[in-house]
């Protein structure tokens, strides 16, 4: 069996300042990091004790600082990629989003999507941005844990799904799953059929107790 629990890091300054994420390194909010601890909690309940557990997060401060709340109750050390970051806005990120809002050109109904140019400099593509995470997912998948966190951001979050039930890169011009800051995602591969479940999409309730 193997066992991937896929965090989106919770309330970052980002957020309540109306910015632009992306690669923007904001930082967690007193709120974020009230929640990083129960998401914390939250994994240490569903992962036996014991476990050998590998732990991977996006190099960002927002995720990093949520990885090593995860880490001090597993006694692991997050192993930091930056394939995992939240697609790059180009020279939108730190800026109002109102600013981004202004000039972002939506892409098409219809057409290439994957390769689209959202009018913003220095953005990712929607492909770019998925290979990136893929050839992150690949790397991960080979190595032999039966659990895994991996610490992320709520666009990344998709692409990682994607990777995990194997959808082809040309499939995912129109993909996008939706899970709130904070989120738990499950994800599950059974030792028999060898079949890949997204068994829990965007949990939060943890952040009710």
């Amino acid at each position: 069996m193997r066992s991937i629990h896929v965090v989106t890091h919770p309330e970052a300054s980002h957020h309540v300042e109306g910015l632009v994420g992306g690669w923007h390194d904001s930082a967690l909010t007193p709120e974020g990091l009230r929640e990083a601890a129960a998401i914390a909690r939250a994994l240490r309940s569903e992962i036996p004790e014991g476990a050998d557990v590998e732990l991977i997060s996006s190099d960002l401060k927002r995720t990093r600082r949520t990885a090593e709340e995860i880490g001090a109750l597993f006694g692991v050390e997050p192993v930091l990629d930056r394939r995992l970051r939240e697609k790059s806005y180009g020279e939108a990120e730190g800026r109002p989003q109102e600013w981004l809002d202004r000039r972002f050109v939506p892409p098409p109904a219809t057409g290439d999507r994957m390769g689209h140019d959202e009018g913003i400099e220095g953005a990712e593509t929607r492909g770019a941005f998925a290979e990136r995470v893929y050839a992150a997912m690949d790397e991960i998948l080979r190595r032999p844990y039966e659990y895994q966190i991996i610490v992320a951001h709520g666009f990344t979050l998709t692409f990682i799904v994607a990777a995990w039930i194997g959808m082809p890169l040309a499939s995912l011009g129109h993909v996008n799953l939706r899970a709130p800051s904070g989120s738990i995602t499950h994800l599950r591969e059974d030792d028999f059929f060898h079949n890949r479940q997204l068994a829990r999409l965007g949990d939060t309730r943890h952040l009710d107790v």
